[in-house]
């Protein structure tokens, strides 16, 4: 059974992102996001509630995100609260990131899925900072010319955002959508490295 650990960071003005790590690997990521979605912006507390229960409503909240999208080989997370890092040195350089340091990441060891998205995964990893791919230039440099629709869902179901930069994969005819997120979250990315759409 696969027992991840949660390494939070605060990246200012963006809010707070969620990276599970098993070991050294980065299983799943979540980009920044306003305090009222997931955890809240204190480490360990959701809403007003005592930290037992956050943790507990944590796990639970992360357990049926992991099983609605499919987490790797069907494994769960485990019953035991696995706690969070902190000062992991991965936060302190996502906090960087969104500060406009230029991290490429490549040095963080990621679970890539198989196939199609895998492949997607590792050609958009290669796409150097300040440059932007379409749907369609990924699909030809994961291996697969043609697959423009395909590759716009590798870049919604991503779940190892911003190492798996999906902000730099734009539409033929724009910027492109940006999920829940929303456009104006990818811009602000694309602007961390001079991109303007």
């Amino acid at each position: 059974m696969v027992r991840p650990t949660l390494v939070r960071y605060d990246a200012p003005g963006w809010c707070v992102g969620e990276v599970w790590l098993d070991g050294e690997l980065v299983v799943w990521s979540e980009l920044p996001r306003p305090s009222e979605t997931r955890l809240g912006t204190v480490p360990g507390h959701v809403a007003n509630l005592p930290p037992e229960e956050a943790l507990r409503g944590a796990v639970d909240q992360a357990q049926s995100d992991f099983e609605r999208d499919l987490w790797p080989n069907g494994t769960r997370l485990s019953e035991t609260w696995p706690g969070t890092v902190p000062g992991h040195g991965l936060s302190g350089r996502l906090a960087a990131f969104f500060a406009g340091a230029p991290d490429d990441f490549a040095d963080v060891q990621l679970d890539f899925d198989d196939g199609f998205y895998g492949d997607c995964a590792r050609a958009l990893r290669a796409v150097p900072r300040g440059e932007v791919v379409t749907y369609g230039e990924l699909a030809a440099l994961a291996g697969r010319p043609g697959a423009a629709r395909a590759a716009g869902t590798f870049c919604a179901r991503n779940r190892l955002a911003p190492f798996v930069p999906c902000h730099r994969v734009v539409a033929a005819g724009g910027i492109g959508s940006f999920g829940s997120l929303g456009v104006d979250y990818k811009r602000r990315l694309l602007a961390l490295e001079r991109v303007a759409l």
